[in-house]
């Protein structure tokens, strides 16, 4: 069970009006955290990441995923929506350019945080970071491999897409364990779950 669905008080199944809101307020959030930027080059550090994991854990992973295909799909439409934009491109010609894998990435980090929520790593600090970590892990996948085809194999793909991005994903993951279990201790201490 995620925190959305104790907030709502119902089960999975049928998608509601609240079920609405909860993935058009989670895009939106994602253009909020994009905005949030220290820029890198070829790829900037944002807070993306961490809304993510925050979007699958406390959504679940279908609503939390639903979100960020919202988000894509805005920004694929040419909202300016992602890092650096409109100033980097818009539209698919910027989903084409370094950071794509990146965004590809992020349905599946949902997907799995949400799948995690779901049995449950979201209720104590240490499951809660491993599930930060792992669903951010998630994201370098292809988002690594996007970048290399993109920059090219002979150019330092790690040390450009990777290595300056630990640190923060660190600091993104501790800011996770902490905030969803508290989010549960509180839901308990109401009577809520």
């Amino acid at each position: 069970m995620t925190l959305y669905q104790v907030v709502a008080d119902r089960p999975t199944g049928r998608l509601t009006p609240a079920d609405v809101v909860a993935v058009i307020a989670g895009s939106l959030l994602l253009t909020l955290s994009a905005k949030v930027q220290v820029p890198f080059y070829p790829v900037p550090m944002t807070m993306q990441t961490l809304a993510v994991i925050g979007l699958g854990l406390a959504l679940g992973p279908v609503r939390g995923a639903a979100a960020v295909a919202l988000y894509l799909a805005e920004g694929a439409l040419g909202l300016p929506v992602f890092a650096g934009t409109p100033e980097k491109g818009i539209g698919l010609t910027y989903m084409m350019g370094p950071t794509g894998g990146y965004l590809l990435g992020y349905i599946f980090a949902a997907l799995l945080a949400g799948w995690l929520a779901e049995r449950g790593w979201d209720r104590n600090v240490f499951t809660a970071m491993a599930v930060a970590l792992i669903a951010g892990a998630v994201i370098y996948v292809p988002g690594l491999f996007w970048l290399g085809s993109v920059i090219a194999w002979d150019k330092p793909v790690l040390a450009l897409g990777l290595f300056p991005f630990i640190p923060g994903d660190i600091m993104k993951a501790v800011l996770a364990a902490v905030a969803f279990p508290a989010a549960w201790k509180w839901l308990s201490a109401k009577g809520m779950n």
